[in-house]
């Protein structure tokens, strides 16, 4: 009896001892992100040489720990250009404290609202430089530090997101193909999310036509996409936005075959417009919706155009 509390005891003081070796070793080599940008520094202390600048939400790994003037300091390694994702890797000191790590306590919570003050920033006239992608950054290290959070599905997907409007922007200035990478990393990561269903419903913009030109072919082709989502995903957040979406390219092709005198096809449009304006009113709980649908019901069936170039053309029969 006694024999067994001694080993008992042992193996307790033994596992103790090995928790505090590996949390020793867990702290060098721990992944970590930046809240605030922040000067790097070639060794600990505010009179070293500065020798780059880190942003906020950029990936980090904790090599070394420090005291310099009177506050912690940790040594990092981070890659060269993270947007470039250069292999190359640079080291130095950081002040500790902007510095948030896997084992901070509440660390998803003060990356995310760091992230949210962020996107808030790059929303506001006048804000931040560049703060969007500070959002973009961390967000992802949400994800990245904290996979079993309860916001880290909610910090990837908005991850994806702001990347994907940026790429919006980018293929409208230069034509670049949008990447839909990270949006399909959400889908496949958090299946059956409402994450998930807003990124499909994202990924809706990569088969879009550029333009309609006046063509029936293309907002055709969308009322079929938008139904089709909304069908598929009848809980998402977008699943009211799809179905509007999905009844206004209806009410467009009204205006469409109407000037191309095409009667029989206009009405059918028409019909089938409404229809679906109505699911929204009845199915629905989003009001912004539910009155934009009624607002569009009513255009319809005052035979009132909705599509610009009837708009345009003066065609209201």
């Amino acid at each position: 009896m006694v024999t067994n509390r001694k080993n008992f005891l042992f193996l307790v003081a033994l596992a103790g001892a090995t928790v505090l070796v590996g949390r020793a070793l867990a702290a060098e080599g721990e992944r970590a992100t930046l809240i605030r940008e922040e000067s790097l520094y070639s060794s600990a202390g505010a009179n070293a040489q500065k020798t780059a600048q880190v942003g906020r939400g950029s990936a980090l790994t904790v090599l070394e720990r420090s005291q310099a003037d009177g506050q912690p300091w940790v040594k990092i390694s981070m890659a060269a250009d993270q947007q470039a994702q250069v292999s190359r890797e640079v080291t130095g000191w950081l002040p500790a404290k902007a510095v948030v790590t896997a084992s901070t306590a509440n660390g998803d919570e003060i990356i995310f609202g760091q992230a949210v003050d962020s996107e808030r920033q790059a929303e506001e006239r006048g804000g931040r430089k560049g703060a969007a992608d500070d959002a973009l950054r961390l967000y992802s290290r949400v994800a990245e530090l904290f996979p079993g959070s309860p916001l880290a599905a909610e910090g990837m997907w908005r991850a994806a997101d702001i990347r994907w409007q940026l790429a919006k922007t980018d293929f409208v200035r230069s034509g670049k193909p949008m990447e839909e990478k990270y949006l399909r990393e959400v889908i496949a990561k958090f299946p059956q999310s409402k994450q998930a269903e807003l990124a499909a419903y994202d990924l809706l913009d990569g088969q879009l036509c550029p333009e309609w030109r006046g063509q029936a072919e293309c907002p055709a082709k969308e009322a079929a996409l938008y139904e089709q989502y909304a069908h598929e995903h009848p809980q998402s957040p977008k699943a009211a936005e799809a179905l509007y979406n999905a009844a206004w390219r209806h009410a467009a092709l009204t205006d469409i075959y109407r000037i191309n005198n095409d009667r029989e096809k206009s009405e059918a449009a028409r019909k089938k417009s409404i229809a679906l304006a109505q699911q929204v009113q009845s199915q629905q709980q989003d009001v912004d919706w539910k009155m934009r649908s009624t607002d569009l019901i009513y255009k319809l069936e005052k035979k009132i155009p909705v599509f610009s170039a009837a708009v345009d053309s003066g065609e209201t029969k």
